[in-house]
């Protein structure tokens, strides 16, 4: 399961809606790719479909989709944001994150 914080919860919803996606019936993708500094970086992107092997949650309003191999490395996440003057954005808090970079983009297990 990935939970989704109040901050991170507004923000996904406002962007979703400017960028023409429907925050009750579309989704917000969250995955997990190689690179970055310390090897897996995270991705996050909106989506109208499912693939057959994506894991579906819903926290907070917020529906969310994961692929099968990302969702090993994200189970546990929490997703925060942090706006203002020396707010990072979107923040993964990866409770199986070994080790993440200064950034907070990217992770190892």
């Amino acid at each position: 399961m990935i939970k989704v914080s109040e901050s991170a919860k507004q923000k996904v919803l406002t962007l979703m809606q400017e960028e023409g996606f429907d925050t009750v019936n579309d989704y917000v993708r969250v995955g997990v790719k190689s690179g970055g500094c310390s090897g897996l970086s995270y991705e996050l992107n909106f989506d109208r479909e499912i693939g057959e092997t994506d894991k579906v949650f819903e926290d907070n309003a917020v529906r969310i989709i994961v692929d099968k191999k990302s969702f090993l490395y994200l189970v546990g996440t929490t997703l925060e944001y942090s706006g203002g003057l020396n707010g990072k954005g979107f923040v993964f808090n990866n409770p199986n994150a070994e080790r993440t970079c200064g950034c907070g983009e990217s992770f190892s297990l």
